[in-house]
């Protein structure tokens, strides 16, 4: 009687111990396939940070694209880390390898060197970083997507104003740094234009040089020398930016001659656009910062999420066409400032018109 009880017993014993290891395997899939959910925002925030590789903070312009592009990233709900590499490509480059390593999600860079910077592309490459060329393009690397104005518009637009000034006379050219591509793109719109009154023999160009780090004293150096060589008799100017034509008239001045040759810039600056009022530069170009650093945020939270944003534009950097979206420029001279630059709210009344009281 004893051995059918011993085995009741052995049997209830086996059936506890397969019923207790289905509930544990059944327990186990419950925990593993049960999903956690959290915020799709939440995720998407977490995720993205951006890191944005500035060249330089010396011009205001930059100052402004420095602001307005950390807080439309901010506003898109991505974080931003911005560094400034002060004119140098050896900290410019280091300090993009180290956003890299840190684990940033997408690059943004804004090239002091268009060539030594395509080594900052293939290093973020390499982590598997896409990259995003800012107002400057990289050359010679294959850099995901370009956002900038149309630079070689810009130097259409600013030979264009000047020739209808001066059709005919000895043009002075003061280019940017040659180490910025984006310097080339803007004498190329210039020469656009030049060049058919070159051929006529309308415009000679008697000068021709470029800025050295577009420093403003490199700039005066070579309108001093310009002037000297030809004896003062110079009938246009065409400064790459408004920094250098604030140099250039400043030798103007000291000669007399401001106000009484034409000199052409570009970024609207408010030293540039006071200028303009007092009738010491004749114009400028204006690209809304704004509108530049909201598309450029845009499209570096897309591209690092993964969405497309491809783009028809493209525009060659020597190695390949890259993805552009270029905005359009606009030119300002004396008779427009009212309904560009102050409208848009890019430089307040006031100031532009501090000696006029208008």
């Amino acid at each position: 009687m004893k051995q059918p009880f011993n085995q009741v017993k052995i049997a209830l014993f086996l059936l506890g111990i397969t019923l207790l290891l289905f509930a544990c395997d059944r327990n186990e899939k419950v925990m593993t396939e049960t999903p956690v959910y959290t915020p799709k925002e939440e995720v998407s925030q977490d995720k993205i940070k951006i890191g944005f590789s500035m060249d330089t903070l010396v011009e205001e312009r930059w100052v402004k694209d420095k602001k307005l592009f950390k807080e439309a990233v901010e506003n898109l709900g991505a974080e931003v880390e911005i560094t400034v590499a002060h004119g140098n490509d050896v900290l410019q480059i280091w300090q993009a390898e180290k956003m890299i390593s840190s684990g940033i999600d997408l690059l943004v860079i804004v090239p002091h060197n268009a060539e030594s910077t395509a080594a900052i592309v293939n290093k973020a490459h390499a982590a598997g970083i896409k990259v995003l060329s800012y107002d400057r393009l990289v050359k010679n690397a294959d850099v995901d997507l370009y956002v900038s104005y149309d630079n070689e518009k810009i130097g259409e637009l600013q030979a264009e104003a000047i020739t209808n000034l001066v059709p005919k006379g000895k043009y002075v050219y003061i280019g940017g740094a040659e180490t910025d591509y984006n310097a080339h793109l803007i004498k190329k719109g210039v020469f656009n234009v030049l060049q058919p009154y070159i051929n006529n023999g309308d415009i000679t160009i008697v000068f021709d040089q470029w800025t050295k780090e577009w420093l403003p004293e490199n700039a005066k150096a070579n309108i001093e020398l310009a002037l000297q060589a030809n004896n003062n008799e110079i009938d246009a100017i065409i400064a790459t930016n408004d920094a250098t034509a604030g140099a250039v008239i400043e030798v103007l001045q000291e000669r007399g001659l401001a106000g009484k040759i034409p000199v052409a810039g570009q970024d609207a600056d408010i030293a540039a656009v006071q200028r303009i009022v007092e009738g010491a530069q004749t114009m400028t170009v204006y690209k809304p910062i704004n509108e530049l650093s909201q598309k450029a945020a845009e499209l570096a939270v897309m591209l690092a999420r993964g969405e497309d944003v491809s783009k028809e534009q493209k525009v060659n950097n020597e190695l390949v066409d890259v993805p552009s979206f270029l905005l359009s420029p606009i030119a300002v001279d004396r008779a427009n400032i009212d309904e560009t630059i102050i409208a848009d709210g890019f430089h307040k009344k006031e100031e532009v018109y501090r000696s006029f009281g208008e």
